[in-house]
């Protein structure tokens, strides 16, 4: 038995171990067309921020040690040409030999990710405009910090990693510009969420202009310059953070299916439209336990479970992924910021009825100095009563109490179940009755008055 994965990091290796521990004796091989198959891309921004760490610090697995202690044979810098669904091989492009070659497959896994999106316009090619996704985009990024010691930096996106990228480069002295197309910051979020978040930006002198359509980037008198419909703004670097698109290009052209998301169209065990081809990671579609809807949310965790059961049905197994229910959370200056389950937007999408519900409680007891407020945002579906998604925004306890309600989401709870919780109480953590189950009784208030 032979397992060809398409792609290493988190789907591909996933899958690929997964594989070899079920089945020994299979011949498991990983084709990735960069250098690296294991890093914690999530930490980018981080490992960006303190100049005397080595990007390569965020290696968590070298293709060595896959190899020697995992017993798979894993191919850097080999990058998939093609798939033959039909003849069960790939072209492989071997860039460290510059040859080419073909390979069979018994079973296929696609992981090959997502990629940042590349804005249709002049100036992208530009020295000093750099995206972030992968490793390279990191080392290029910090390279630059090193070499030039830029003093500004227009980053163009407001989104999670725009936001961290601001907190980071104005630690390291820069003075940094956020635009945004959309009329607010981390799109998405409650506009009393983004504002809070806003706020915070300006606080720590960040110029944030939203509502700004970029058009190109030009070069004037040595400097970069970011031109919009509301403006140019100049910079000596300009990262690009506007999102990702699923990387379907290889199964798209091989003729396996693609979602309503873009992404690769998978049931609940990771299985294409194509016999024997699994697909997993950034690349695949998800299943939304909220909505039940296929969905794309692109995120490390999700790629690693997808990963998991995609290797273990490609040796025989029949294991089904959980499903999401669209859990995230990040960290801009003294903020953290979290959300689950469903939005505004996904609800208008859905045509569900449900109400938005918002709160703003203490983060800690008023007998233990330092407390801060939280404020929360909960959907609820009329009727019903069910748990449909919530955010949050606070200087403490967010990331902890948005798992309490992707907990809630995952068990189906309704908004009084959910105020029923039986949470951890002390002064130094949380009041009698914590923000979450304060949050939950205003829901369920507002529910009651709309009946």
């Amino acid at each position: 038995m032979r397992i060809v994965v398409i792609g290493g990091v988190a789907a591909g290796m996933s899958a690929a171990s997964q594989a070899k521990r079920r089945m020994p004796d299979a011949e498991v091989i990983a084709l990735e067309r960069g250098a690296q198959v294991s890093y914690g891309a999530c930490g980018m921004p981080y490992n960006i921020e303190k100049p005397e760490r080595d990007i390569e610090d965020l290696v968590v697995m070298s293709a060595k040690t896959f190899r020697d202690k995992r017993g798979i044979d894993v191919r850097t810098r080999h990058e998939v040409l093609s798939i033959d669904t039909e003849g069960r091989t790939v072209e492989v492009r071997d860039h460290g030999a510059g040859s080419t070659y073909e390979l069979s497959w018994d079973r296929l896994v696609i992981a090959t990710g997502a990629h940042a999106i590349r804005l249709d316009m002049p100036g992208m090619d530009e020295e000093g405009v750099f995206p972030l996704r992968d490793l390279e985009d990191g080392a290029a990024v910090k390279r630059w910090l090193a070499d030039k010691e830029p003093g500004s930096a227009v980053i163009l996106g407001g989104g999670y990693i725009g936001m961290e990228m601001a907190e980071v480069l104005r630690s390291r002295g820069l003075a940094v510009t956020v635009v945004e197309m959309a009329d607010q910051v981390v799109p998405g979020f409650e506009p009393q969420i983004a504002r809070i978040v806003r706020e915070e930006l300006e606080r720590h002198e960040v110029r944030v202009e939203t509502g700004a359509k970029a058009q190109a980037v030009e070069r004037e008198d040595g400097r970069l310059v970011l031109v919009t419909d509301k403006g140019r703004f100049s910079a000596d670097l300009v990262l690009v953070a506007v999102g990702v698109k699923p990387s379907v290009a290889l199964a798209e052209a091989a003729g396996i299916a693609l979602g309503e998301t873009g992404a690769i169209a998978v049931d609940r065990h990771m299985r294409t439209s194509a016999e024997d081809v699994y697909a997993a990671g950034d690349c695949a579609e998800d299943w939304h336990r909220v909505s039940g809807h296929a969905a794309w949310v692109p995120l490390g965790t999700t790629a690693n479970k997808q990963g998991k059961v995609a290797g273990a049905n490609a040796v025989g197994a029949e294991e089904a992924f959980a499903g999401i229910v669209g859990t995230a959370v990040f960290k801009v200056f003294g903020l953290e910021v979290g959300r689950t389950g469903l939005g505004a937007k996904d609800i208008e999408r859905f045509e569900l009825d449900a109400v938005a519900a918002p709160s703003k409680q203490p983060s800690r007891a008023e007998s233990y100095a330092g407390g801060t407020p939280v404020t929360t945002v909960v959907f609820a579906e009329r009727g019903t009563g069910s748990l449909l998604g919530a955010q949050m925004v606070a200087r403490e306890g967010v990331a902890g109490r948005i798992d309490t309600f992707a907990t809630a989401l995952y068990a189906e709870l309704t908004v009084e179940d959910v105020e029923n919780l039986d949470l951890a109480y002390a002064p130094p953590f949380a009041p009698v009755y914590d923000p979450v189950l304060i949050a939950a009784t205003v829901a369920r208030k507002a529910l009651a008055s709309d009946a």
